[in-house]
């Protein structure tokens, strides 16, 4: 079984996200490290409303009100829920490929001065409004920190 250590810094979340989960389909043990500058496009008020509407997904008069799905804060579990959801979960191929996944904040001191893997295809060229995975975070309401 290969391991392969990538960078999410300046990948766009969904391209990043399915090219992840082919290649933990197809065998791969996979680390992805900096998930909190991984990158979402698109107008800054547009996307936060719609993360905001995931995270309170019940409304307020429903008798069940409380009842999930209930939505990570996290960028490192935005994340790897945004893996998890390409990735046919109910199968047991698919629980086995998210059990090859790790998703870290910041580098681990365990992979420092490793070589980091870049994912050319969802890199994004400068052009256009982009939000970040720690911004995002941040404007949910979490409270992670990166460690320097």
């Amino acid at each position: 079984m290969t391991m392969a250590i990538i960078d999410a810094t300046g990948h766009i979340v969904g391209r990043f996200s399915s090219i992840v989960a082919k290649r933990l389909l197809n065998g791969e043990e996979i680390v992805v490290v900096n998930a909190e500058k991984a990158i979402v496009t698109g107008k800054r008020s547009r996307v936060l409303a719609t993360y905001q509407a995931k995270k309170r997904h019940g409304s307020t008069t429903s008798r069940m009100r409380g009842i999930g799905p209930f939505y990570p804060r996290r960028p490192d579990m935005i994340l790897r829920r945004t893996i998890s959801r390409m990735l046919p979960y109910q199968q047991p191929r698919g629980r086995d490929a998210l059990k090859r996944l790790r998703v870290y904040i910041d580098v681990p001191d365990a992979f420092k001065g490793k070589p980091f893997e870049i994912i050319e295809v969802a890199k994004r060229p400068p052009q256009g409004p982009v939000l970040a995975l720690g911004e995002i975070s941040k404007a949910l309401g979490s409270k992670f920190e990166v460690s320097r």
